[in-house]
């Protein structure tokens, strides 16, 4: 085989080798990307939750209850004080249970309060607030503080808090009907020993109501 032919068989491979290359970068394999090229980014598929009307504002008849001024340095009272207003609501004024909980926002620390104003409920209230909003109804609760055997104990700088609340809802136009039922358990926060409680997040669980017996098919003798 003289040289020429060489040199032309050794450009022929290169050349086949070049190709297969090109070919496997288009096949998108790790490394063999094409660096000059630059892949546009694809705009989202879905638009941003628009925003929900907020509540109107209170008027002279709003039967919420005035925001409790509590001790500060007491986490519990911190704890209950934002539970009464954060489960206070009156259909008549808000929109959703997410008003009476932007109510409760001095009770909150500047990260959890900034998490609440900028939330949009991806869903409707629910059954039991288009209820009560049908009788324009209020809601009153009374709370319970639990013991949790299991609950992490307090630091100075941490407190862990369980809230029973129950409610009873009463409609301008005279009915009367069940209110919100949550297990509540509620975290907050300090800097320091002397710094103020803060709510600093809340995990709610519904709670069980209890049916009332179905009436009785036996005959009374």
């Amino acid at each position: 085989m003289t040289a020429a032919v060489g040199m032309r068989r050794a450009g022929l491979a290169a050349a086949a080798v070049a190709v297969s290359l090109t070919a496997l970068a288009g096949c998108g394999l790790p490394g063999l990307e094409r660096p000059e090229q630059k892949v546009k980014p694809t705009e989202p598929s879905f638009a941003e939750k628009a925003p929900l009307p907020s509540a109107k504002p209170l008027g002279p008849d709003a039967k919420v209850p005035e925001a409790p001024k509590p001790d500060r340095s007491d986490a519990t009272a911190v704890a209950e004080a934002w539970a009464l207003v954060a489960y206070s609501y009156d259909t008549k004024y808000d929109m959703s249970p997410h008003d009476a909980i932007l109510r409760a926002i001095p009770y909150l620390t500047s990260k959890k309060a900034k998490d609440e104003r900028s939330y949009h409920p991806a869903a409707g209230a629910g059954n039991d607030w288009n209820t009560w909003a049908k009788h324009k109804a209020w809601t009153k609760v009374k709370l319970h503080l639990e013991v949790d055997g299991d609950a992490p104990a307090d630091t100075p700088t941490k407190a862990h808090r369980q809230i029973s609340v129950a409610g009873t809802a009463t409609g301008r136009d005279g009915w009367k009907g069940v209110g919100p039922r949550v297990q509540a358990f509620v975290t907050l926060v300090r800097a320091d020993k002397k710094a103020d409680w803060q709510v600093s997040r809340v995990d709610a669980v519904p709670a069980a109501i209890v049916p009332s017996a179905p009436p009785s098919s036996a005959k009374q003798g």
